[in-house]
């Protein structure tokens, strides 16, 4: 298996047993949902993953997941409340409220900072998408308007409200989210997901945040604004990885869109050797059936196919009645589309042509190894460079990352067919830690080869970087 699997963790599968199950079929990355818990909440959990982590004897990878500045409707009188296709509403902050009666439907906001900008003709979502309104009055401006719906359904106090294609002044780090973030890093999460994400300027913070408590740990950049899509080539210059979070995602940009954005996406990721993670509704039937749907087997396959490092499972692992399943079911899909995605791009993805030595040594590394039958590519990279650039290659044989960093080892669960070891650092010498490794390593047959990669010091090199390729027969 070389797409990873992300889960979500919640009522459903926090039990120590159901981790190990969980583990057991092949989970190396798990989610806390800090919308949903705070540090105290997933305190014994955390423990519980690193006793499993000792007892399987594979790096386990727990990722802290801030809610972000969510925008929500205030408390709606009368509900829930019946919207008619027509039915006017008013739309603005909640000192403004008292001026009507209460049978206008009123849609009160506790940041109308948000409505800055808004002008009549701009399109309204409320309850995640599914009721539709546009701006036919602006009554005050950035301040007080009047909407009227473009559909029908129901709407309760404190759902979600968009504003698609418009972009919002606020910070991804709201007071919570620091606490969150604080308190994540004290418990000891190997990563961060940063919501709501608008530009680099966001994970700049969240790195000051991480800075502070003297250590380092992967923050990835959650894409569910338009302006994050706009300005997604800045942020993946300082963001580790990328969420495409296809349920927000969805409300800010035309559905029919989503689909080609997501392809976009992952493959600006793999340029730029950063992982990449597909969310939302994966299995979502799953939930509450044994199996999922057709349609949802072939969207999980097609994150596959456009080259997705992760896939990640949400509600059907933190609340669903089969969490076990979901990750069975998802495994064996990812695994089927692999096979396919291998067959079809037929070899190694070659380097856009640019001047980039180290990139072009992975390439030949893969090429090397393919040509040869090889069992494995092996490198040794103290920062996981050098295993995020094979990995980017996409190639069909594994890559074994040897790293001393245990932060690096956790982080490299989130890239392609990467298998992250801690390095022996009683060897001094890069390249016999890598070969030591093999003959100790029983995944290894003797005379079977092996591509080593490895960086070693040169007279008047300033940097060591990778700069070795070895063949290599136990």
């Amino acid at each position: 298996m070389r797409t990873n699997t992300i889960v979500t963790l919640g009522p459903a599968s926090m039990q120590p047993e159901i981790l190990r199950q969980l583990a057991e079929q092949g989970v190396r990355i798990f989610r806390l949902n800090f919308s949903h818990g705070d540090a105290a909440y997933f305190s014994s959990t955390v423990a519980a993953i690193r006793d499993l982590e000792g007892e399987i004897g594979h790096p386990l990878t727990i990722m802290a997941d801030l809610c972000g500045p969510k925008i929500r409707i205030g408390e709606l009188p009368g509900s829930p409340v019946h919207i008619a296709q027509g039915t006017r509403a008013m739309l603005g902050p909640s000192t403004l409220q008292t001026r009507f009666d209460p049978d206008t439907v009123y849609f009160s906001l506790d940041m109308p900072e948000v409505l800055n900008g808004l002008q009549e003709g701009m399109p309204v979502y409320l309850s995640d998408g599914m009721l539709r309104f546009e701006v036919v009055q602006v009554h005050e401006p950035d301040r007080l308007f009047e909407l009227e719906a473009r559909n029908r359904g129901i709407v309760t106090s404190h759902k979600g409200i968009a504003f698609p294609g418009k972009e919002h002044k606020l910070s991804a780090l709201t007071d919570k989210d620091r606490r969150d973030l604080d308190e994540a890093v004290e418990l000891g999460v190997d990563a961060v997901a940063l919501s709501f994400v608008q530009d680099r300027q966001d994970i700049m913070e969240a790195r000051e945040a991480i800075a502070r408590h003297r250590t380092w740990i992967p923050v990835v950049a959650k894409l569910e604004r338009k302006s994050a899509v706009d300005n997604l080539e800045s942020i993946l210059a300082v963001a580790d990885a990328v969420m495409v979070a296809r349920g927000d995602l969805g409300l800010e940009c035309p559905l029919a869109t989503l689909p080609v954005l997501q392809k976009r996406i992952i493959r600006a990721c793999r340029h730029a050797q950063k992982a990449v993670i597909v969310a939302t509704q994966m299995l979502l039937s799953m939930v509450s059936n044994p199996v999922p749907t057709r349609a949802e087997t072939t969207d999980v396959a097609n994150a596959v196919l456009d080259g997705a490092d992760c896939v990640m499972l949400s509600e059907e692992t933190a609340v669903g009645e089969y969490p076990v399943e979901a990750v069975q079911f998802i495994r064996e899909i990812t695994e089927s589309a692999e096979t396919y995605f291998l067959e079809r791009v037929q070899g190694p993805y070659p380097p856009k042509k640019e001047h980039n030595p180290a990139k072009y040594l992975a390439y030949a590394a893969t090429l090397i190894a393919e040509n040869m039958k090889a069992k494995a590519l092996v490198s040794h990279s103290t920062s996981g460079m050098t295993a995020r650039l094979l990995s980017s290659r996409r190639p069909a044989l594994p890559v074994y990352a040897l790293t001393p960093e245990q932060r690096v080892v956790r982080a490299l669960n989130f890239f392609w067919g990467v298998r992250p070891r801690l390095a022996d650092e009683r060897i001094d010498n890069h390249l016999e830690r890598v070969q030591e490794f093999v003959q100790r390593s029983q995944d290894f047959e003797p005379g079977e080869s092996v591509i080593l990669t490895s960086g070693q010091p040169t007279p008047g090199q300033t940097k060591i970087h990778t700069n070795e390729i070895k063949v290599y027969y136990k």
